[in-house]
């Protein structure tokens, strides 16, 4: 217990004692991963703070047998790496729906809701780019054990106009 402790007080004191390079006031981009099915999402990042932001990611997926969206919202504390790379850590959650019709058999579909980290790290170029690779563990709690009622595992690329 008292090494839990110790290592929890030194976690924080890291935290705070990080300093963290300026993040850009806006950046809105894609967001291109597995998402559990949803593909690419379109992605938007605000600046609450000179080492903290919100992102929120919208994917979509639309077919002949497959309907459904997925919105994550995630607020994320940035800390400066060396130079341009920073990495970063946040938690969050979203909702999502899908559909799917199932040709001879039974048709699915849920709403479902989920919790949401997320870590990684990304390059600020001297234009206005950004470019990262994060990856975000979700856990989803729905009626449809499916596709919702696990965890899962997301590694994405994330391409962002910064403005």
């Amino acid at each position: 217990m008292k090494k839990l402790f110790l290592l929890s007080f030194a976690l924080i004191g890291f935290t705070f004692a990080s300093s963290a390079q300026e993040i850009s006031d806006n950046a809105i981009g894609l967001r291109l991963g597995d998402s559990d099915g949803f593909g690419a999402e379109v992605s938007y990042q605000r600046a609450l703070g000179s080492n903290n932001r919100l992102e929120v990611d919208l994917g979509w997926r639309d077919g002949s047998d497959y309907d459904g969206f997925k919105l994550a919202g995630l607020y994320q504390w940035v800390w400066d790496l060396d130079g341009s790379f920073n990495w970063y850590a946040g938690v969050g959650g979203g909702l999502g729906s899908f559909s799917f019709d199932n040709p001879g058999g039974k048709d699915i579909s849920d709403t479902f809701v989920f919790a949401a980290g997320d870590i990684g790290i990304e390059y600020n170029f001297d234009i206005p780019l950004l470019i990262s690779l994060d990856f975000r563990p979700e856990i989803g709690f729905g009626d449809d054990t499916y596709n919702n009622n696990d965890l899962d595992f997301d590694i994405a690329l994330g391409i962002r106009y910064q403005f």
